[in-house]
């Protein structure tokens, strides 16, 4: 609310000194034209409220456009009337006192005639309007920009909450059949995935909705759902995992790399039968961070791959780094004869800040 009321008055006093300025030359008066802006705000701040919390609330957001129309012109119609009513009745009385007693025999055709006639002079009505709606149309201009600026975080807020909601069950549909296939096994390991399994989906309910988290920490869950997955493969699968430069003090968007890791072992890994093999290479310098993964290719895939590749997970990475990161990260795939390599490349300092 207090901030709320300084962003109002703030927005009047750039309006009182921009008045102040253009009266000011025209009369060489800067004194007089202060006092003539003070006389007139009012007219100007009670146009634009009525706009404000009437007009666009009611018709406008309403979509009653037709309405929010005529409701605008009669309120420019009412604010010439006023803006003229305080002319003739103050703000013009004021000048000529103060014109006249610098300059003898000052006379002002605009204060010839009868009230009525001052009232429905075209040119000075015409003039009533023009000023009338300079200061109110620019503060409503970054009213609606405002408003538009809100709706929009509003939209990228609700898609962003969506996406990271897809990470949730993406990964543990991947994580709980290989947990079934253990299972028909009887394998002595399911005790151990279930373990590894809850202290990644802590991470994923809890830190993961946090804006940033360790770069550190984040690696360290990779790794998590790395040994997880290792389990069923035994020594069957080559992995290596290198990773240059310092973790400890950078900060990441959480769980962007972890479904490029689960597309190598699902889309690539699991389906390849003779010697699967991965690598995964992470590194950082200063703000950029460089991860690439790069695995083995099933036999005789063909094309299919690379829309295997595209599917929930990868899709979901490209619209969160879009909205995060804009303009400051690359994600490219390829599909080569024998390997799939991702490469996801960020400037990771400072996210877009969606709220």
């Amino acid at each position: 609310m207090k901030e709320h009321i300084l962003k109002h008055t703030g927005f009047w006093l750039i309006g009182i000194v921009f008045l102040t300025w253009i009266y000011g030359t025209a009369f060489d008066n800067f004194h007089l034209a202060f006092v003539v802006v003070l006389m007139l705000i009012p007219v100007h701040m009670l146009y634009f409220y009525t706009l404000t919390y009437w007009v666009v609330p009611r018709y406008f957001l309403g979509q009653q456009y037709i309405h929010a129309f005529f409701a605008c012109l009669l309120s420019a119609f009412l604010a010439a009337v006023i803006y003229r009513l305080d002319e003739i009745l103050i703000s013009d009385p004021y000048i000529y006192v103060v014109l006249s007693a610098s300059e003898k025999n000052f006379t002002w055709s605009k204060l010839e005639g009868s009230f009525s006639q001052q009232l429905l002079n075209p040119h000075d009505f015409v003039n009533a309007v023009e000023r009338s709606n300079v200061i109110v149309w620019l503060g409503l201009s970054l009213k609606f920009i405002k408003m538009w600026f809100e709706r929009r975080q509003a939209a990228l807020q609700a898609e962003l909450h969506f996406l990271k909601g897809q990470i949730h069950p993406h990964f543990l549909f991947n994580t709980l059949n290989n947990l079934y296939a253990l299972s028909l096994q009887q394998s002595k390991q399911v005790p151990e995935i279930v373990l590894g399994l809850s202290n990644i989906l802590r991470y994923i309910l809890y830190e993961g909705n946090s804006e940033e988290v360790s770069l550190k920490r984040d690696l360290e869950i990779l790794e998590s759902y790395i040994a997880l997955e290792k389990i069923r493969y035994e020594e069957r699968l080559d992995l290596n995992i290198n990773i240059i430069g310092n973790v400890d003090e950078q900060k990441i968007v959480p769980l962007l790399m972890l479904p490029l890791v689960e597309n190598a072992f699902k889309h690539g890994v699991s389906e390849t039968v003779n010697d699967p093999w991965i690598n995964l290479e992470f590194l950082v310098e200063g703000n950029n961070i460089s991860f690439k993964v790069s695995n083995s290719k099933p036999a005789l895939k063909g094309s299919l791959t690379r829309k295997d590749f595209e599917k929930v997970g990868l899709s979901n990475v490209r619209k969160r780094l879009a909205l995060l990161y804009p303009g400051r990260y690359s994600l490219n795939i390829l599909d080569e004869e024998v390997v799939y390599i991702a490469v996801l490349k960020v400037e990771i300092g400072n996210p877009s800040k969606i709220v």
